[in-house]
């Protein structure tokens, strides 16, 4: 490799860490006859198939020179850190090199804005076209829209790209003016409106026409930054169903915030991401596109934030212990989901089974149901209504007890050496002492 390519490669993949909204395309974009690679629907960015094979993209950015100072970013104009910008043609080549080393299976590209957003969008465009026009690339592509840049660019983009992604980045519009004064909501959703009018168009054209182009066939997503201002969980969690339900979005993502300018006065004084937040999040996220719980059943004016100690549907199945336990043998599918323990496939393995008997302990573990939580939770033939022999803070604790003991199995007298929330100086001290004797 070119030693200025590598280095370009070095500083802009490096950059392209902080942006964590690609995952798995849904697309199937099938191989043209001599051309090379394929989209596939089952998953690609760093992921794991169900055959084992992990698959990957090239994640980085076309440039990060940047026109904007966002003190959340580490990449914004006032920072002084080394800075590079490939040439379209340049990173065209390095994606196909990779692709035919089988480094990788597609492209994950972002962008610093580099002049203008249409300047910048117009470069992304052209890796896309070249891949897929002269190079004849059938794989994966993520593209990053950028805010600003003209309708025209963003469904040029669309039609060349598999997903394409505009970052909301900051979940109310008055804390972004603060931390990003030359940035706005309204200048955001307007390309991510573009991009969902593009998508149903495109549908419905294919419906008439079946060689019709594809426009942004993988749908599109967006991150959102956590921790970096004071909003709660309930406007972050309220914000994502609006965009899932509005804008049809397939994914919001959902970044801990990064202390990467602890310079900067108007950003939190933290030394770590808010990583347990995030995954609360992400939890909630699910609940919301899987198991039928609205944002305001998982959050709400008494309980703004999500309880860091429990998952979120356990939490909800604390706060409302007037609805259990649940009678596996005549509840609706709605309420059997809301059972902790209780996923979608053995919720619905439950409903097909109970058709033919009446189910036991021993047949909801065949059938998956982790019955050390759920067994506090239903009721059936055998069960007794369990939980209304112990309080919801008693049941708290018994649950995380279970927990802590099933992740940490040895013991020091009082001290857990493999419990995670212990410092680590803390644990290796109390490891070797337990060596030692």
């Amino acid at each position: 490799m070119d030693q200025s390519i590598e280095k370009k490669l070095s500083i802009l993949a490096d950059s392209a860490k902080y942006d964590v909204s690609c995952a798995s395309s849904g697309s199937n974009r099938g191989n043209a006859k001599k051309g090379i690679g394929t989209a596939v629907g089952c998953g690609i960015c760093h992921s794991f198939t169900e055959d084992g094979r992990c698959i990957s993209l090239l994640k980085v950015l076309m440039t990060n020179h940047c026109i904007y100072d966002c003190a959340y970013c580490i990449n914004r104009r006032s920072n002084d850190r080394p800075r590079a910008a490939f040439t379209p043609i340049e990173l065209a080549n390095l994606t196909i090199g990779f692709y035919r080393r089988n480094y990788i299976e597609g492209l994950f590209l972002s962008s610093g804005v580099l002049k203008n957003p249409d300047f910048t969008m117009e470069r992304m465009v052209s890796v896309a076209k070249i891949l897929r026009l002269q190079e004849r690339f059938n794989g994966y592509i993520h593209l990053k829209a950028i805010p600003g840049a003209s309708n025209e660019l963003i469904h040029e983009a669309g039609l060349y790209a598999d997903r394409l992604s505009v970052n909301i980045e900051i979940p109310t519009n008055p804390e972004l003016k603060r931390l990003a004064p030359e940035k706005n909501h309204a200048d955001i959703y307007k390309p991510m409106g573009l991009i969902h009018k593009g998508i149903l168009e495109s549908k419905e054209e294919r419906k008439r026409y079946r060689k019709a182009p594809a426009f942004a066939p993988a749908g599109q997503s967006t991150q959102l930054i956590v921790g970096a201002t004071p909003e709660s969980d309930q406007q972050i969690l309220t914000l994502a169903t609006n965009l899932y339900s509005e804008q049809r979005l397939k994914r919001v993502y959902y970044s801990g915030y990064l202390p990467v300018n602890e310079y900067d006065q108007r950003l939190p004084a933290i030394k770590t991401p808010p990583l347990v937040r995030e995954n609360r999040l992400y939890q909630s996220d699910w609940l919301m596109r899987f198991y039928q719980f609205k944002a305001n059943e998982i959050v709400s004016n008494a309980h703004p934030f999500l309880d860091l100690d429990v998952d979120p549907k356990l939490a909800y199945a604390l706060r409302n212990f007037h609805l259990y336990p649940v009678n596996v043998n005549t509840a609706d599918y709605e309420m059997i989901l809301r059972v902790p323990g209780i996923g979608v496939q053995s919720a619905q393995r439950i409903i097909q089974a109970r058709k033919f008997q009446r189910l036991t302990s021993m047949h909801l573990k065949k059938i998956g149901v982790v019955m050390k939580r759920a067994q506090y939770f239903i009721t059936n033939n055998e069960l007794p209504a369990a939980i209304h022999d112990i309080a919801p803070e008693r049941l708290k604790q018994q649950l995380l007890s279970a927990e802590v003991q099933k992740r940490n199995p040895v013991f020091d007298g009082q001290l857990k050496l493999f419990d995670f929330t212990v410092p680590n100086k803390l644990v290796q001290a109390n490891r070797e002492r337990f060596i030692s004797h």
